[in-house]
């Protein structure tokens, strides 16, 4: 064991320290050294600061095993220890991405100076040599103290800005997701890009209407609940369909769907796929009422041509449509028997050769006064 006294202790009125006010409390400090006697007195003045998490490690190995364990804020390393001296730990430590940033102090005697000096160029905090000042062993604990406190407070500062970025990112995929579910997708990245007025000329569209029969008296005879569960189950049928054939859902108003071809991003066979929705709409609501012993009944009408599509909307955000079309499709689906799909001239003209069709007779439409529609009776030539 070393002489205790290399640590010749000046009197109380000599070191009589305040503590700087900190609260050590928290505060965890490793003593390595291989001598007792010192590493008793090093005990001793931390205690007098309020530092109360002292642990003891008597060589180099045993503290790195310590180190490696359990948390610490602050090493007091000796430098000439057996089995593993200062040196030797303070590489060890650099090395170690979970330990490399841990404050050390050495405390060495003269023999040793050297060697502390590349204490310090490894990345000690401090050097005390010996005897050391208890005076400037407050001081550089205050320090390291300090360090710390700074280090957590950035921590928890960039800790702060990423939980922060992360519920940011969170927002903006859940508004994302919001206008995916209200507009169509290429529509919602023009949004996300800037632009603030967004409307668009299609020389060539498809629109389908359809309307449910039976509805409203159903809807007088359950709870509102029960209402939307079933509106939703069977508008969910629509909706999986309209995705599966490239069709851009525009709204649902009351029991009525609406839903369009060639929009936003025009495609050659808007007609096929609009007639195709209305067949399997038919198919969905058969099924829709065997699952939940209903018994409605639906028109569709289908109408193409130009419109006019855009989003309006200050607080609500909006996707619509405009134009005589859109009033021949829902004219179509208005005069439209219950069960039958009713489309409109161009329709007919763009369906025909793919189609099985019957001529449905006049309809009155806004505008262009009587026309001639027709009803859609089943596909004969496969969807390429």
């Amino acid at each position: 064991m070393r002489n205790a006294k290399v640590f010749d202790r000046p009197s109380v009125e000599n070191t009589r320290l305040t503590g700087f006010g900190v609260d050590f409390s928290n505060f965890r400090v490793l003593v390595a050294d291989d001598s007792r006697t010192l590493r008793l007195i090093l005990v001793q003045e931390l205690q007098a600061l309020g530092i109360v998490h002292i642990a003891q490690a008597t060589d180099g190995l045993q503290a790195l095993e310590m180190l490696r364990s359990q948390p610490f804020d602050l090493l007091l390393l000796d430098m000439e220890m057996p089995e593993l001296d200062g040196l030797g730990v303070l590489e060890v430590l650099r090395a170690d991405n979970r330990l490399h940033t841990l404050a050390v102090i050495v405390i060495s005697g003269a023999s040793a100076l050297e060697r502390a000096y590349q204490c310090i160029e490894i990345g000690a905090e401090d050097y005390l040599p010996k005897p050391y000042n208890p005076v400037l062993l407050k001081a550089r604990i205050f320090s390291c103290f300090e360090k710390k406190r700074l280090r957590d407070l950035e921590r928890e500062r960039v800790e702060a800005l990423h939980q922060k970025s992360q519920r940011l990112e969170s927002e903006q995929r859940t508004t994302e997701k919001l206008m995916l579910n209200i507009l169509p997708h290429a529509i919602a990245e023009r949004l996300k890009r800037g632009e603030q007025h967004i409307s668009d000329a299609y020389a060539d569209v498809s629109i389908l209407f359809s309307d449910l029969i039976g509805f409203s008296e159903m809807s007088s005879r359950i709870s509102a609940t029960e209402l939307v569960r079933l509106l939703n189950d069977l508008f969910t049928r629509f909706d999986k369909r309209a995705q599966t054939l490239g069709l851009e859902k525009i709204k649902t108003v009351g029991d009525a769907y609406m839903v369009a071809g060639g929009l936003p991003l025009p495609r050659p066979d808007h007609a096929e796929r609009c007639a195709d929705m209305g067949l399997g709409m038919f198919d969905d609501l058969a099924a829709f009422n065997r699952s939940n012993g209903q018994a409605l009944a639906m028109r569709i009408g289908i109408g193409s041509g130009p419109v006019v599509a855009g989003v309006i909307g200050y607080t609500k955000f909006s996707y619509d449509l405009w134009g005589s079309t859109v009033n021949v499709a829902s004219r179509m689906e208005a005069s439209s028997p219950p069960g039958r799909i009713q489309v409109s001239p161009a329709t007919y003209a763009a369906l025909k050769e793919r189609f099985a069709m019957e001529a449905a007779g006049q309809v009155h439409c806004k505008g262009l006064g009587p026309v001639s529609t027709h009803f859609l009776l089943q596909r004969h030539v496969p969807l390429v």
